[in-house]
């Protein structure tokens, strides 16, 4: 496998994953804006939009036939955030052109395709096609009402959105409602044109090609000449940016209709020397990521006091997240056992056996992230975004050389910042 970067123009660069591991290509593109109150809903709403037709291919029926041409190819679009900067991103997976029945260059009938939806969408007098738009809305507006619906992962955003009150991280990354209302064909147009000339691009190509063919496939592009150069204004987020200052504990509780309390703390990490991520990773395996973790084993298995109990860490964002879901009396048992859980974690107590369990952890995922192409690219973009660039190996012997002391260090620059509750 081997990883190469070309920048074609200012702020639009090219990736190629060369691997054969796979009997398929994957193209992807992203486009990268810091995310903010005025534009997020916009930004939301516009992948969807340049889905549903081109000016070549103007209807979605005519791209499913398309890709239905080309080997049953699938394409997919969404949004994401990662750190302070909101992503759309639009994938195109096609057969290898190794495996194909016979000779031909799917590869850059791919790529045309996919720049052809992002790049030259269908419009009329200027706008988008105001019935894609009114449809798409409606469904983006079914997105954001059924946030509630996953208890789960409604309370986890519910948790990032109390910490980061009135900043641009805890903002929903699907938009609001009340915005929707404002947006029409012609104003949803005027904003993916500002994001189109601002946004970062980054194209991703992941299989088994040759790089030149496909660096010129894409140079030439009509769609990629018409674009202009622009200044890289992303939001580089990492453990070394994000300073935490120790705060007084705000503990919120909410009622829904549920049957199970869903408890989220989030942790502060209060630490930024250079490759501190690396002990905070291991920190939070032994903490609450693996099934041999001390919130899974103490909280649920011990004491059965959740039915769930984990905890994930934010490297974006410097912050780590406990998520248990409980029953709604057990309440204060559940913090109070999960309290001791990160005094133990200060004190040191945790044997080398974990340790190493959670060193074997974390390499057989980085490993694992290789086995897959939309994966592969998820990490070297998110590798992108942080302005570093670190290969698989570097990482897990990164990894392989977490010292005891250095998680106990991290263990003791853990601060709450907010306990949140959901409950009936």
């Amino acid at each position: 496998m081997s990883y190469e970067i070309k920048e074609i123009k200012n702020g639009i660069k090219t990736h190629f994953i060369e691997t054969n591991k796979f009997k398929t290509n994957l193209f992807a593109i992203f486009l990268t804006i810091p995310i903010n109150r005025e534009s997020v809903t916009q930004n939301a709403l516009i992948p969807a939009v340049l889905r549903r037709g081109t000016e070549n291919l103007k209807t979605q029926e005519e791209i499913s036939i398309r890709l239905e041409n080309m080997y049953g190819a699938s394409l997919d679009c969404g949004i994401e955030k990662i750190g302070d900067n909101q992503i759309l991103k639009f994938y195109l997976e096609t057969l290898n052109d190794n495996f194909l029945p016979q000779v031909e260059n799917l590869s850059k009938r791919a790529i045309e395709l996919m720049l052809d939806v992002v790049l030259n969408p269908l419009k009329e007098n200027n706008a988008f096609k105001k019935e894609y738009v009114d449809a798409e809305k409606k469904t983006i507006k079914r997105i954001i009402e059924g946030r509630i619906d996953n208890k789960d992962l409604y309370s986890y955003t519910r948790c990032i959105e109390e910490m980061y009150k009135d900043k641009p991280y805890g903002l929903y990354k699907y938009g609001y409602i009340e915005d929707l209302e404002k947006i029409n064909a012609e104003n949803l147009y005027e904003s993916y044109q500002k994001l189109l000339s601002e946004a970062k691009i980054d194209i991703f190509v992941s299989g088994n090609f040759e790089n030149n063919e496909i660096i010129n496939d894409i140079e030439q592009n009509e769609n990629i000449k018409k674009l202009n150069e622009r200044e890289d204004k992303h939001v580089i987020n990492t453990e070394e940016t994000e300073k935490k200052e120790k705060v007084e504990v705000n503990t919120l509780q909410e009622s829904k209709d549920v049957t199970q309390g869903k408890l989220v703390i989030g942790l502060d990490v209060d630490f930024y020397k250079p490759d501190s991520k690396y002990a905070i990773c291991l920190y939070n395996v032994i903490l609450g990521e693996s099934a041999t973790s001390k919130m899974f084993q103490n909280v649920r298995e011990k004491a059965g006091l959740a039915y769930s109990a984990r905890s994930t860490y934010l490297r974006q964002k410097n912050n780590i997240f406990i998520r248990a879901g409980i029953e709604i009396e057990n309440y204060e048992k559940a913090l109070d056992i999960i309290k001791e859980q990160l005094e133990d974690m200060r004190k040191g107590n945790f044997t080398d056996e974990e340790i190493e369990n959670a060193k074997k952890y974390m390499v057989s995922g980085i490993k694992t992230v290789q086995d897959e192409q939309d994966s592969e690219i998820t990490y070297y973009l998110g590798q992108e975004l942080s302005g570093r660039l670190m290969s698989f190996e570097d990482y897990m012997k990164k990894i392989s050389d977490v010292t005891r002391e250095q998680i106990v260090e991290i263990a003791n620059s853990i601060n709450m910042n907010t306990i949140y509750f959901l409950k009936n």
